[in-house]
C-alpha cells in the first residue's frame, strides 16, 4: 500500500507567537555566517503562490507524487500536459525583492551559502551563486532510464510540436510550475520520450514522495555545520526535506530565525519567528545593514528599523 506524503500539519497551541520586530534577522545578518534556507513563500511576490498561505495551491491541487508519475502513464500525460502550459507562465517569473536582497545580503559577504526548496531558479536570476537547489530545478529534464540530462526549453519545443494547438486556459499556477488543468483540458495530450533511449522523461526535480539525493543532503548537513547560524525564508517546513536542517542547527545550538507570516513546523525550534512580508521586511534589514538593494544607495545606518 503506497502512502501519501506528508502535505499538511497542525500547529501545536504551545508554539511561540510571531513578532513583528526584524531587528534579531539584521543582528544574525551583521554577525555574518548566515546559511539562508528558503521555501516557496519567497516567491508569491513573484506571482508563484505557494503551497500553504493564505490562498495556497494545496486549497485546490494536490501535487503529483513520484509514485502516480512512474506507475501511471495517464498521470504522466496529465502532469506533462499541465506542466507544459505552466512553464508558459512559470518560466516568466521574475525575482522579487526578496531574492534580490538575499543576493545582495551574500555579495557583502554575510552569507555562507544558500539552500533553496524552490524549483523557480529565482535566487539564480537575483545573482545569488552557488545555490543549492534541495529539489532541483524546473529548467532541467532527465530521462529515468539512461538518465541523459537536457534543458526543458528543449522539452517544451517538443512538446509544442507534439501538441499544436494546445492552448487551454488554467485556472492557477502552482509553485511546482503545474498549471489547474481540468481531465477534458488535458484531452489526448502527447508525451514525448527520450531521444537518446525512448526512455521516460521527468523533470529534474523532487516530486512528493521521492527522496532528495543523498549526495545533496549531506551538502546541506556540511553547510549547516558551517554556519554560524540559519535562516529560513518563507517555509513552512512541513516536509521533512527542510524541517530536518533546523532541527540540526538547534541541536547543535545554533540560532535559527525564521521571517514567514504563517506559523512554522519549525517555529519551536527558532530563536523567533517574525511574521511579515518577506519582500519589504528584507529589504528593511538590508538598508538597516546599509546595503543596497536595486541599485538604491543605502539608507543611514541609523536607519529605524523597529515598526518597518
Amino acid at each position: 500500500m503506497r502512502m501519501r506524503p506528508t502535505l499538511s500539519w497542525t500547529p501545536a497551541e504551545d508554539l511561540p507567537p510571531g513578532t513583528t520586530d526584524p531587528e534579531p534577522v539584521a543582528d544574525a545578518l551583521d554577525t555574518g555566517g548566515v546559511l539562508v534556507l528558503s521555501g516557496a513563500g519567497i516567491s508569491t511576490e513573484s506571482g508563484i503562490p505557494d503551497y500553504r498561505g493564505e490562498g495556497g495551491s494545496l486549497s485546490r491541487h494536490v501535487p503529483m507524487t513520484y509514485q502516480d508519475f512512474t506507475a501511471d502513464p495517464r498521470a504522466r500525460r496529465r502532469y506533462w500536459a499541465r506542466s507544459h502550459l505552466g512553464w508558459r507562465t512559470f518560466g516568466r517569473a521574475r525575482p522579487n525583492a526578496g531574492h534580490r536582497a538575499v543576493a545582495a545580503f551574500a555579495r557583502h559577504g554575510l552569507l555562507t551559502g544558500v539552500i533553496t526548496q524552490n524549483v523557480d531558479g529565482l535566487h539564480q536570476a537575483a545573482g545569488s551563486e552557488d545555490v543549492v537547489e534541495l529539489h532541483g530545478s524546473l529548467d532541467r529534464v532527465v530521462c529515468l532510464s539512461c538518465g541523459a540530462s537536457s534543458p526543458r526549453r528543449v522539452l517544451a519545443q517538443r512538446l509544442e510540436e507534439a501538441n499544436p494547438g494546445f492552448e487551454p486556459v488554467a485556472a492557477g499556477i502552482n509553485p511546482d510550475g503545474d498549471a489547474d488543468l481540468t481531465d477534458e483540458q488535458v484531452g489526448d495530450f502527447r508525451v514525448v520520450p527520450c531521444t537518446v533511449c525512448g526512455g521516460i522523461l521527468k523533470p529534474d526535480v523532487v516530486f512528493f514522495g521521492e527522496a532528495v539525493p543523498p549526495r545533496r543532503v549531506e551538502q546541506c548537513r556540511a553547510l549547516v555545520r558551517e554556519a554560524a547560524s540559519l535562516l529560513v525564508l518563507g517555509s513552512s517546513l512541513t516536509v521533512m526535506s527542510g524541517l530536518r536542517f533546523v532541527r540540526q542547527a538547534a541541536q547543535d545550538g545554533k540560532p535559527v530565525l525564521i521571517v514567514n507570516r504563517d506559523p512554522t513546523r519549525g517555529d519551536r525550534h527558532a530563536l523567533t519567528r517574525v511574521a511579515l512580508p518577506l519582500g519589504p521586511t528584507l529589504t528593511t534589514v538590508a538598508e538597516r545593514l546599509g546595503i543596497p538593494v536595486d541599485g538604491r544607495p543605502p539608507a543611514p545606518l541609523d536607519h529605524p528599523l523597529r515598526g518597518a
